[in-house]
């Protein structure tokens, strides 16, 4: 309970904090813009955010942090037509571009947006994203008999959610759980893939794509990371949830505990075998994490991306 008070404590004063540029390490060219994944937000209440303490830590190297709001609940399609709409006048203050960086649902949320809104994207970045599908969601949707009562109700509790996410977070977007659930399996994903192909390689489930694709006309660069550990700190309270959903990819492949391994696979993947957890990879729960650093691949990613004058 210390180590939580503790972490939550510490972000509220960088929250507070007046932001004090220390150095151009992770002044990209374009802005950032950081997109949520499933259940997701950009803040609470303005003190929690989704990305916990990471738009801090990229910004006071120099880099234009946004943090995108989209649905809690709902499919890619609808999150990246909303995500395109949002970027738009971001583009416009920063030079004309911006780089997205998207966690789970974020990801292909953040490759249809960059397929809707081409010559607004400079680069697509899936940070344990739901790229090929998830397994989790698989199981989930065959144990769900579709129209029955089971899937009204399971329907009506995940809008709830969503609602109250909308509520916290001062949002008032349109949710639906059971869209969510059906994008994020592997038919749904493959379908998403389909009408938005740019930097997965669907040859295979572990094909690897290449950096830069010409999409529409526009040059993209699109690039990935993952972890590949369900369970990374004994004090984080997600940990043993992970776990248990972790469970439907054992002897099948390695996971961070939602996603499989090969379904990350973004374009240029940077890496592959972090010790992250689904939730590690935002810094969260409020920082308690294994012993990668998830901020620290956010700042040199950031790096990355103004060496390649993006």
């Amino acid at each position: 309970m210390r180590h939580l008070l503790a972490a939550g404590l510490t972000a509220m004063t960088l929250m507070a904090a007046p932001l004090v540029q220390a150095g151009t390490y992770t002044q990209t060219k374009y802005p950032i813009v950081l997109v949520h994944g499933v259940t997701g937000f950009d803040s609470v209440g303005g003190l929690i955010g989704y990305f916990h303490t990471v738009p801090w830590n990229l910004e006071r190297d120099g880099a234009r942090v946004h943090v995108a709001s989209v649905s809690a609940l709902n499919d890619s399609e609808q999150r990246g037509a909303v995500l395109a709409q949002q970027i738009v006048s971001w583009a416009q203050a920063g030079g004309g571009k911006v780089n997205l960086i998207g966690h789970s649902q974020g990801s292909p949320t953040s490759r249809v947006a960059a397929s809707l809104r081409p010559d607004l994207v400079a680069s697509v970045t899936s940070v344990n994203g739901v790229n090929k599908g998830s397994r989790v969601a698989d199981v989930i949707r065959g144990a769900v008999p579709a129209g029955s009562w089971i899937e009204g109700g399971a329907a009506a509790i995940a809008n709830a959610v969503g609602g109250f996410i909308n509520v916290l977070s001062g949002a008032q977007h349109q949710q639906s759980g059971l869209a969510a659930l059906k994008t994020l399996t592997s038919s749904g994903t493959a379908a998403l893939n389909s009408r938005h192909p740019w930097g997965v390689n669907s040859s295979s489930y572990c094909a690897k794509s290449s950096e830069v694709q010409n999409v529409r006309g526009h040059s993209i660069r699109y690039y990935s990371w993952t972890g590949d550990n369900s369970g990374t700190n004994i004090l984080d309270v997600s940990d043993p949830f992970l776990n248990i959903t972790g469970l439907v990819f054992w002897g099948k492949e390695k996971s961070d505990g939602l996603v499989g391994v090969c379904s990350t696979y973004l374009g240029q993947v940077l890496g592959d075998s972090y010790h992250l957890n689904h939730a590690d990879a935002v810094n969260h729960l409020l920082g308690l994490r294994g012993w990668t650093d998830p901020v620290s691949l956010y700042r040199q990613h950031a790096n990355r991306l103004k060496g390649k004058g993006l």
